[in-house]
């Protein structure tokens, strides 16, 4: 597993996460008919019209080829929740709701065309990816909740996306979720319309898959005999180092994967399944130690980072790792399968004996270049059925085939380095995409749940480009797009996945969709303030954002006192502040106009979001001096 960096932070606190600084304010953006709408990942072309479409509780959609139906179904199940009772029918005349295939409707099969108007509503797509985006944008037309009627909006959108890869991963090795809460994510990625999810499956700390030939897999390395307290990267000495002498595990079954992977296709969602190797490999090594160049015992790991013990690159080895691939590409239909191919130390390489005949027979003289050997031989493996070998970019350091696609995640230097060689690429820096890191600029933050360190705000991940300018036009297209990574080291629960992944998943999507020549956050701002009645609707614990507004620039101010005028970018909220340095709550004042501080001394101000659900943000603050 990649591992992560912290970011260097600030040495004052800033307002807010997404704090627009320099920019007008949103109240003063020029409305178009898409941010009136509120529609995200925004289209490619949003026309409106005067007047509205009365949807009834009744209704019927009109699908009648496999993937009109396949779409309608779903469509059926999402508008149970508004109150909307669906059937499907074969007759056009009498559908409120028309799904219609027709060939040539777009230049990508992903592409849709959504009409409103005074006949009802049609979508029409080449295939059913275009259908199913096109469904998802009409459930942002509708209220977030049931309603006695339904107004749709006369609107004609034509909308394509803008990569073709666009992902989202989940480490389930750290720790495990169940099967109801990844249909729960791919649910969140598809209603944003990211098409790819990356299941993170075997690492150190446990391996989550079953593999009928290597039973010992799911008895042994599926389990730790204990987690590691606290935040690891802080802890200078042994003594640091706690544990919770609590058994942790679980794996998925064959059943459960093709359960889950049949979930994703209804959705248009392809599952890339990561096998990581020849790194991060002990939990391997836990239940076959007989892989390792020395001598075990070894265990599934407790603590996390990057483990010197890695399976040797011998024989057996190749045969334990082309075993568990065939039947992992049996239960994956996607093209790829992911490899890791990151952090692994070659200490053990560089003191085995027979990694030193391999090197000679090989005619290899830096053992560094070992693992190129070994991916060149996965990569030749993993094509004899039929799929193709993405890694890291690691993978690129000892020669890889052209074959193989690469994910650049230690910058955009990977990324860069691989698209001229003429690699299909996956953009996923760190510094942009990586979900788990902080969303408070304080590392370690008490306001905040204990996470991996770093700060990523909503504004850095929303204006990230992929397409590199360093790359020709030529080049370029060899990007196939972005992917947000969501490593759990101290992520455990669902609840905590959902308040790294929301809202930021919402801006993801937007790289992911749409043109950066067509993106603004100041204009994405308020169409996301749109969508937390949706997000509370679908029950998802988002972070609910602070104030916008307590800056410095409220000190510039002429006279005695600093003037803040502060917004929450929650619909309906209410905002708290402080001025004792006291943390405000549902008892402090209540911000109704503009907040006049003396600057005669230094004083704290604090201000929350109190979200009408009753949840608060973290505070936002600043030392007025």
């Amino acid at each position: 597993m990649p591992v992560r960096f912290s970011l260097p932070t600030r040495f004052f606190v800033v307002a807010s996460v997404i704090f627009l600084a320099g920019q007008p304010g949103l109240a003063q953006q020029a409305e178009t008919p898409a941010q009136r709408l509120g529609l995200i990942p925004l289209p490619r072309e949003v026309k409106t019209s005067a007047g509205t479409y009365s949807l009834p509780q009744k209704i019927s959609i009109y699908a009648s080829s496999p993937e009109e139906r396949n779409v309608a179904t779903l469509l059926q199940g999402l508008l149970a929740p508004l109150g909307k009772t669906a059937t499907l029918t074969t007759s056009r005349q009498a559908a409120q709701i028309r799904l219609v295939t027709a060939a040539g409707t777009g230049p990508t099969p992903e592409g849709y065309q959504l009409a409103v108007g005074t006949d009802g509503i049609q979508i029409t797509a080449a295939g059913g990816a275009g259908l199913f985006y096109g469904a998802q944008t009409l459930l942002q037309l509708l209220p977030p909740r049931s309603a006695a009627t339904t107004s749709v909006p006369y609107v004609r959108i034509a909308d394509e996306p803008a990569f073709r890869w666009r992902g989202a991963m989940l480490d389930v090795c750290r720790h495990f979720f169940p099967v109801e809460f990844i249909k729960r994510y791919i649910d969140f990625l598809a209603a944003y319309k990211l098409n790819t999810f990356h299941w993170h499956l075997t690492d150190d700390q446990g391996w989550r898959i079953e593999i009928k030939k290597y039973p010992k897999l799911t008895q042994v390395s599926a389990f730790r005999k204990e987690t590691l307290i606290g935040a690891q990267q802080t802890f200078k000495k042994p003594e640091d180092f706690k544990y919770d002498a609590t058994p942790y595990g679980g794996f998925y079954t064959q059943e459960q994967i093709r359960e889950v992977v049949a979930y994703a296709q209804k959705r248009y969602i392809t599952i890339v399944p990561e096998i990581e190797m020849p790194g991060h490999s002990v939990a391997i090594l836990a239940a076959y130690p007989e892989l390792a160049c020395k001598p075990g015992p070894y265990e599934t790991w407790t603590m996390w980072g990057v483990n010197e013990d890695i399976v040797c690159p011998t024989e057996p080895t190749f045969r334990f790792f082309e075993d568990v691939l065939t039947e992992v590409s049996a239960l994956f239909p996607g093209p790829y399968v992911h490899i890791g191919g990151d952090e692994a130390p070659k200490t053990r390489w560089k003191e085995s004996a027979a990694v030193q005949d391999i090197m000679k027979r090989e005619g290899i003289t830096d053992v560094e270049k070992v693992q190129g050997w070994f991916n060149r031989r996965i990569e030749k493996f993993l094509a004899s059925k039929g799929k193709k070998l993405i890694g890291w970019d690691e993978i690129l350091e000892g020669g890889i085939p052209t074959s193989a696609a690469v994910m650049s995640w230690r910058g955009e230097k990977g990324g860069i380095e691989a698209a001229k060689a003429g690699h299909d690429v996956v953009m996923t820096p760190t510094t942009n995409l990586y979900i788990d890191y902080g969303q408070n600029p304080q590392p370690h933050s008490p306001n905040e749940p204990l996470m991996i360190g770093g700060y990523l705000p909503l504004d850095r991940i929303y204006n990230y480009n992929p397409l590199p300018k360093e790359l020709t036009l030529e080049q370029q297209k060899h990007i196939l797009g972005p992917q947000a990574n969501m490593w759990t080291e101290y992520i455990t629960t669902p609840q905590k996945v959902e308040y790294m992944l929301f809202p930021r998943l919402l801006a993801v999507s937007e790289v992911g969709w749409t043109p950066a020549a067509r993106k603004s956050y100041a204009a994405f701002v308020p169409r996301m303030s749109q969508h937390f009645a949706r997000l509370d609707a679908k029950k998802i614990n988002y972070r609910v954002p602070e104030p916008l507004g307590l800056d410095s620039t409220g000190l510039a101010a002429p006279g005695e006192k600093a003037i803040f005028t502060l917004r929450s970018l929650v619909p309906g909220a209410q905002i708290r502040y402080t001025l004792d340095g006291k943390l405000p709550d549902e008892t402090t004042e209540l911000y109704t106009k503009p907040l006049a501080v003396p600057r005669n001394r230094q004083l704290t101000v604090r201000a929350v979001t109190i979200a009408p659900n009753g949840r608060k943000s973290a505070p936002a603050e600043l030392l007025v001096k």
